[in-house]
């Protein structure tokens, strides 16, 4: 079912004193959607006004090895429909793998646009429409190529009682990102959907420039 999933070197360590966490959780609820059955909780971060969505679906624990998605908010993409990414596909795809598996978690971080904003975003998306590829317009409006961060992410996870994590993704600086919080990534799951000729460029920067592990 889940084809060319990579291993990878796990960590030694697995562990996340509570007295360090910056995030809360602060709802739950159901939440039956047209993929399956899923539960859905708000966290917000104590140290930033930044909130996140937790989609999750079966019995969570430290020992097996979960599926998670760490999906950064694109709203064009995800809510909109638009075909300069392949954000909404990833998203969906990795809601069916997860209902498919019976057990996982998508966090989904509000840092839109690799963590400019949405109205900065737009800015950068008028730049590309004169040229610019999508790590130029973030340079070019004075931010860097990518200010994601996801510590945040990975203590949600662990909030979840995970530990061991199948992770997927593309891009290696998430899959850094929560191997050096501590989690033990001990699968990366590619996830590659087909994408329409508008988001070629956006794919061949993300290949060529930043690293994204996209055949």
């Amino acid at each position: 079912m889940l084809v060319n999933a990579k291993p990878l070197v796990e960590n030694s360590c697995c562990e996340m004193v509570g007295s360090d966490r910056t995030v809360e959780r602060v709802a739950e609820a159901n939440l039956p959607t047209e993929y399956g059955d899923f539960r859905i909780a708000g966290y917000r971060s104590t140290i930033s006004d930044e909130e996140f969505v937790v989609l999750y679906k079966g019995t969570l624990d430290a020992e097996t090895p979960t599926l998670v998605r760490i999906h950064s908010q694109c709203l064009t993409g995800d809510v909109f429909g638009s075909i300069k990414c392949d954000c909404g596909p990833q998203l969906h795809r990795a809601i069916w793998m997860i209902e498919e598996s019976g057990r996982g978690a998508i966090v989904y971080q509000q840092q839109e646009g690799r963590g400019i904003g949405i109205l900065n975003k737009i800015r950068a998306y008028a730049l590309q429409d004169e040229g610019a590829d999508t790590v130029e317009a973030n340079e070019r409006l004075g931010f860097a190529v990518d200010s994601r961060d996801y510590r945040q992410c990975a203590e949600i996870l662990f909030d979840l009682g995970l530990c061991k994590v199948r992770v997927i993704s593309n891009n290696p600086d998430k899959l850094k990102a929560l191997e050096d919080a501590g989690l033990r990534v001990v699968e990366r799951i590619p996830i590659e959907v087909a994408a329409e000729a508008p988001a070629a460029h956006y794919l061949k920067t993300k290949k060529e420039k930043m690293g994204h592990l996209i055949k």
